[in-house]
């Protein structure tokens, strides 16, 4: 099971079902911003819709498709990131995250990201690591650009939300670049 302790604050764990409640009230705290970029947020409500979706995200794991961690900081449900599924063919993989409101402007997502990147690239030897965001959602284009990403391309009107359709810009890394940062 992948459990990664970053520091004496941050901690990345699998989701287990006992924690939808934590990760509904995270939601719920944050519903406003979230609901801006993810087109899943109006649809949960409940803890049931949490619990299917963490149920999902183990069978994903167990299948070996991916993963989905939780970040904790101080012992609080922080956040979420996860691979999606993983393209084992072409060894590759795309991450996806998102943060609780309060815990923005940290670090923590960036040093999340840098494990999973470390963790498909170095471990599960990967060849290429993907991060897709919208144009408009600076936080989330901040993560890839400020781990060395490269943009590749922007994808047009690639994710309906509530509100109309955004453009995701492309980030890619690859085996051979990560291993130059590092």
């Amino acid at each position: 099971m992948f459990h990664f302790v970053i520091d004496d604050e941050l901690v990345l764990k699998p989701l287990a079902v006992e924690q939808a409640r934590a990760l509904l009230t995270l939601v719920d705290q944050s519903r406003e911003r979230l609901r801006k970029w993810l087109p899943w947020v109006d649809n949960v409500t409940d803890v049931s819709h949490m619990t299917a979706f963490i149920k999902t995200a183990i069978r994903q794991g167990s299948d070996n498709g991916g993963f989905t961690a939780g970040l904790w900081v101080s012992g609080q449900m922080a956040g979420i990131i996860g691979f999606h599924e993983i393209d084992w063919h072409n060894r590759s993989v795309g991450i996806g995250y998102w943060l609780g409101e309060s815990f923005e402007g940290n670090g923590y997502m960036t040093s999340a990201c840098r494990v999973f990147i470390d963790h498909a690239l170095l471990e599960m030897d990967l060849n290429r690591v993907e991060i897709r965001c919208a144009t408009g959602n600076a936080s989330s284009r901040a993560i890839p650009e400020r781990l060395g990403f490269v943009l590749e391309g922007v994808i047009r009107e690639a994710e309906k939300l509530p509100y109309g359709y955004v453009n995701h810009a492309v980030y890619g890394m690859l085996r051979s670049e990560w291993k130059l940062l590092r």
